[in-house]
Parts: structure tokens; C-alpha cells; sequence
């Protein structure tokens, strides 16, 4: 496959900026992690796709970005990932327009729990599999064989510890991110097996970012005694999802990245 401009032959960029020529979409953008890592992203010189479903979230989140990277590639686009055509509409647009997608972070979230096991209430579990799995599914369904087109795509979801020591109330999120877990592993899978029958080596690589929970500066500020002990800065979380390009695909695809202590 031909580099695009501006990159060698193994799909980095020549300039210094780590993702020149890149074209990331990021799902999930307007929240704490979205925007931190969708600035992120343009600093290091990426077309950054984002999608939301609050056009005034979304217009905020595309202003604050272009005022903090002067120069910054960045657009926005009002989607209900609940909608698999939707999704699908996304990526042929984003390839269409800019002539690859090169990444997808998986950032939609949502948290709902309970104090004991018994007072679970499975309209959570309804609510916790739409935005965790369901829009998980539809995107990596409808951006897969784009990603496959690109030199070096990177996929990525960012999961959380409960997923793998789930506590009683706590049981529906827990869940939800083990099958989000469970259906990115799959997709590496697809990743992998496509490179190995096309005899070249992996390209594309999904990985699981694991996390405590989040902290933003905001949180920090407002409570500047609080340990916060095990939280992962959304600032730290962003280099991550950064740096997955500059890691080889072989050493990504299907991996649990902790970023928290086991």
C-alpha cells in the first residue's frame, strides 16, 4: 500500500509531528476524555473527526481546540451512534473527504450502579449496553475495512478494572465493559487473521486501554487535598492514545494497556 504524503514507507510521519497526515475520528468527543485527547490528537499534527450528539457540546469542544492548537485540522459532526447506518454513513464520509481514517477512539461512555447487588436496576443494564457496547459495535462494524485500508490504523476503547473484579453493585457497568472488552478482542482477531491471509505483516491494531476512573484538571482544582489514588489524568490518557501510533501494530493488537496499578 502507498504511504500517504508526508510519510515513510512504514506509515510515519517525516516532519517531527508523530501523526502528520493522519486522519483520526474520535466517538465519544464532547466528554471530559474526548476533548483531552481530541486536543491531543491536533497537537500532534492529526485530522481529527469528531462526533457527538450535542451540536452546542460539539461546537464548544471544536472552538476550544482550534484556540489551544493554532492551526489545528479539526471537524465535527452530529451523529447518533445508536443508528448502525449512521455510523457507517460516518466513516465513508471521513474517507471520502480526507482520504483515509487512520484511527477510531472508542470513547462513549456512561456510568450506572447500585449500592447492593439487589437493588440493581436492569433499566441501567439497558441503558450501560446502548452506550458501551451498542455504539461499539456499529462503529467498528461500519470503520472496519477503512481502518484495513489505512497503513497503520489504530483502534482503541478505554475500559475499566471493574471489568475484569467486578463488585455487587456495580454489576451492569462491570458487564458492559467486559463485552465492549470481549468485542474488541474480536475485532483484533479480525485484524490479525486478515494481515496473516494476505501474508504481510499487522497494520491495524485494537487495543484496551484499562482504567480506575478519570480525573480531570477541573476535579483536581476543586478538590486539591484528594489523593485520587489509582485515577488516570484524562492529559495521560490522551498521550496514550497518542503514542498507539508510534508503537508497532504486532505489539498492540488485542492487548490490555493498564494505566492504572492491577
Amino acid at each position: 500500500m502507498k504511504p500517504l504524503d508526508g510519510q515513510a514507507s512504514d506509515g510515519r510521519a517525516r516532519d517531527g509531528q508523530l501523526l502528520s497526515g493522519r486522519v483520526v475520528a474520535v466517538a465519544g468527543a464532547t466528554g471530559p476524555a474526548g476533548r483531552a485527547t481530541v486536543r491531543a490528537l491536533a497537537a500532534a499534527g492529526a485530522t481529527v473527526c469528531c462526533a457527538g450528539t450535542d451540536p452546542r457540546r460539539l461546537d464548544t469542544l471544536l472552538d476550544a481546540t482550534r484556540r489551544a492548537v493554532p492551526g489545528a485540522t479539526v471537524v465535527g459532526q452530529v451523529l447518533d451512534l445508536l443508528d448502525p447506518q449512521a455510523a457507517h454513513d460516518w466513516s465513508d464520509h471521513i474517507e471520502a473527504e480526507h482520504g483515509s481514517v487512520d484511527g477510531l477512539i472508542h470513547l462513549v461512555g456512561g456510568w450506572r450502579g447500585s449500592k447492593k447487588f439487589t437493588d440493581i436496576d436492569l433499566s441501567d443494564w439497558d441503558y450501560l449496553h446502548d452506550m458501551l457496547v451498542r455504539t461499539l459495535q456499529h462503529t467498528t462494524l461500519g470503520f472496519h475495512d477503512a481502518l484495513l485500508r489505512s497503513p497503520a490504523a489504530r483502534f482503541a476503547i478505554v475500559s475499566a478494572a471493574g471489568a475484569d473484579r467486578p463488585t455487587a453493585g456495580n454489576a451492569a457497568y462491570a458487564a458492559a465493559k467486559a463485552a465492549a472488552e470481549t468485542w474488541t478482542l474480536s475485532l483484533a482477531d479480525s485484524f490479525r487473521t486478515l494481515a496473516s491471509a494476505e501474508e504481510h505483516e499487522e497494520r491495524a491494531a485494537a487495543a484496551i486501554l484499562v482504567i480506575k476512573a478519570l480525573v480531570t484538571p477541573e476535579m483536581r482544582a476543586a478538590k486539591p487535598n484528594a489523593r485520587f489514588a489509582g485515577y488516570t489524568d484524562t492529559g495521560d490518557l490522551a498521550d496514550t492514545i497518542t503514542d498507539l501510533w508510534n508503537r508497532p501494530a504486532a505489539d498492540l493488537n488485542g492487548q490490555h494497556l493498564w494505566l492504572t496499578p492491577r
